[in-house]
């Protein structure tokens, strides 16, 4: 699971750097759109074309075929599911299926994380000003175990993968594998998020909460399964394919490998010595080779006893993070590579983040753990794992 969402907004110009102002789009605000903002009024006069076009949006996805047009703020009388923002924005065709199940229960014989009840990760904020933990030979066994353990659950998880199952169905799954493995699903209530794993699909970048949407052929589903147990946290996460035809799909395939391949090629520099800057360089080169962009948002983080800590790994090249691979310390590796841009934007649940253009993004995660003369990835794949990398379909002849 990556960081959490930073507190800055960003501007929403395509290709914008800047943190956002006070300026909103009228228009936005008329048809009680929020969180519109941009950093200037030139950048909003420069971005006007593409914008505006977001304000006649309607839901006319494939989604439609499973469910009536009624999915509004209210539920539909002939399904009972609704969409609890009918009025943003929405830059894809994907749209949220309420109501959310109840919060699943997690037996209190089970070591819970701190922020378990209440929701806030007291000893996450209080590491953010420390030093990055070196840990010893047995922290390191904690760590090796809990990695196996994800592991293990998402396996089971990605096996459930299929056209027509929802992604409420798959949030039960990881959280009964968890519990069966005296675990605790670490994203449950982390910063309030409201279920036990990530499901983040097509246009979603990370962060995607489970609900009653049932996968179709044709989509991408990235599953972000973290574990605690044993007072240690192990993270991960892959994208998979639904059905054949995402399989058949080039640039579908083109973005989910090209994710994979940028975590292979970084994790192929970590050893004592490395800068955590230089991550993002392999990166980037790598994602560039295959026409697809780097998203910047969101990054790599330091875990241990604490899900989210020191250090931070950003994904993009020419970054400034501070510090270098030592032996002890353990950390994720996770780039979210997109067929577009790469700039992102949130959903009203402030949770749910999608590309700005609604192009397909995947993303892969290793925690990593540096050793005295390389790394060692604790969360590795098995020989059963189910995914995997596939090759990219042949089109008039050609791969």
């Amino acid at each position: 699971m990556a960081e959490e969402p930073p507190t800055k907004r960003k501007c929403l110009g395509a290709d914008c750097d800047n943190d956002a102002g006070t300026l909103q789009c009228p228009k936005c605000l008329s048809l009680g759109i929020k969180d519109s903002f941009f950093c200037s009024q030139d950048c909003f006069k420069k971005n006007w074309n593409t914008h505006k076009s977001m304000h006649g949006k309607t839901e006319t996805s494939i989604f439609h075929r499973f469910f009536t047009p009624k999915v509004v703020s209210k539920p539909d009388p002939e399904t009972g599911y609704f969409n609890p923002f009918p009025s943003f924005a929405f830059t894809g065709p994907l749209r949220p299926v309420y109501p959310l199940s109840p919060r699943r229960a997690v037996p209190k014989s089970i070591p819970h994380p701190d922020y378990a009840d209440d929701g806030i990760p007291k000893s996450g904020r209080i590491a953010r000003a420390n030093k990055i933990e070196l840990l010893d030979a047995k922290a390191q066994d904690g760590m090796r175990k809990v990695c196996r353990l994800a592991r293990e659950v998402l396996d089971i998880a990605a096996a459930a993968v299929r056209p027509g199952i929802t992604t409420d169905e798959i949030d039960e799954i990881v959280h009964n594998a968890c519990i069966e493995r005296n675990s605790y699903p670490s994203p449950l209530n982390y910063n309030h998020f409201p279920k036990s794993v990530c499901t983040s699909l097509n246009e979603v970048i990370c962060h995607g909460i489970p609900d009653k949407r049932i996968l179709l052929d044709g989509d991408i589903i990235n599953l972000d399964v973290t574990l605690y147990h044993e007072g240690f946290h192990g993270d991960l996460n892959e994208t998979y394919y639904v059905g054949d035809r995402a399989k058949a799909d080039p640039d579908t395939v083109r973005v989910v490998e090209a994710a994979r391949e940028c975590l292979e090629e970084a994790i192929k520099l970590v050893k004592p010595g490395t800068l955590f800057r230089e991550f993002g360089n392999v990166i980037e080169k790598h994602a560039k080779s295959k026409n697809c962009s780097v998203i910047r948002t969101y990054v790599g983080h330091g875990i241990n006893s604490i899900f989210h800590c020191p250090p931070n790994i950003p994904h993009y090249a020419r970054n400034k993070a501070v510090g270098e691979c030592k032996p002890g310390t353990t950390f994720t590796i996770e780039p979210m590579i997109a067929l577009g841009k790469y700039r992102d934007v949130t959903w009203p649940d402030n949770w749910t983040s999608t590309t700005i253009d609604g192009k397909k993004t995947a993303q892969f995660e290793h925690t990593l753990l540096v050793t005295e003369t390389g790394v060692e990835i604790l969360t590795a794949r098995q020989p059963d794992s189910p995914g995997g990398p596939i090759s990219p379909p042949v089109v008039n002849g050609e791969a």
